[in-house]
């Protein structure tokens, strides 16, 4: 009876160690798998800013383009604002020593307005006395050298508008071309190679996009400012011609 009990427990102590060692080289096995995977699940992350310079030297103008475009836009943009603001009292204040023709106290209050509408107004104001259309001729030239003013360096946005997505374009056309005079070389066509110099290339296109939407909408924004004062100042120009008539017409009843 010992011995068979000695036997038995022998057996399952060898059984017992051989599935233990089973499952520690079934261990060994996995942890090993696990590591010859571990590389292939590594993602490198890299920062935006490393990831955008792999655009290639086209996003050297490219960003060049967008910092003149950024400053020009917000230029304009606070200059147009400040020149485009109208009094909405200016008129009534001087209309009646308009209608006196007091002209000091007008020219004074004028002077403390610092727009385009009282730069405008001034000069019909400095030309009474003499004929009405030479008046509204002078307000008419007076009109359009502030509107000169503020379309100053307008016109470079539309440029930039243009140019920015071709220089993207260039880049991306000139890393594909490059891409492919690799694989003619090294004759090693995989999909690794060339999908990963082509999202590199294209990162060229995008940027180039972007700084042309940036320099296409802050064009028409602007434009459309100036759309706005030429408008108002329009009927500014036909409210102030109404009342220097005034007088006159009362003389001659």
């Amino acid at each position: 009876m010992k011995k068979q009990f000695k036997y038995i427990f022998t057996l399952f102590v060898v059984f017992a160690s051989s599935v233990a060692m089973a499952q520690i080289q079934s261990g060994d096995g996995t942890a090993a798998a696990a590591k010859d995977e571990a590389p292939a699940q590594i993602v490198k992350e890299i920062s935006t800013l490393d990831f955008i310079m792999k655009g290639g030297v086209f996003l050297i103008p490219i960003g060049i383009l967008l910092f003149i475009t950024l400053v020009i836009m917000v230029e304009r943009y606070l200059y147009i604002r400040n020149m485009s603001k109208y009094n909405t009292h200016l008129l009534s204040e001087i209309k009646a020593n308009l209608q006196a023709s007091n002209l000091p106290p007008v020219l004074d209050t004028l002077s403390r307005d610092n727009t385009a509408f009282g730069n405008v107004v001034r000069e019909g104001v400095l030309t009474i006395g003499r004929p009405i259309s030479q008046i509204e001729s002078n307000l008419e030239k007076v009109v359009n050298i502030e509107i000169g003013k503020m379309e100053k360096n307008i016109g470079i946005l539309g440029l930039i508008a243009g140019v920015a997505p071709t220089f993207g374009f260039i880049g991306t056309i000139s890393g594909v071309i490059k891409i492919f005079y690799n694989i003619s070389i090294s004759e090693n066509v995989s999909i690794g190679n060339i999908s990963g110099g082509l999202y590199e290339k294209m990162i060229s296109s995008g940027s180039g996009l972007i700084v042309g939407i940036v320099a296409f909408t802050a064009y028409h924004i602007l434009n459309g400012m100036i759309d706005n004062y030429a408008l108002a100042i329009q009927k500014v120009n036909l409210e102030f011609v109404n009342i220097i008539q005034r007088p006159s017409n009362a003389d001659k009843a």
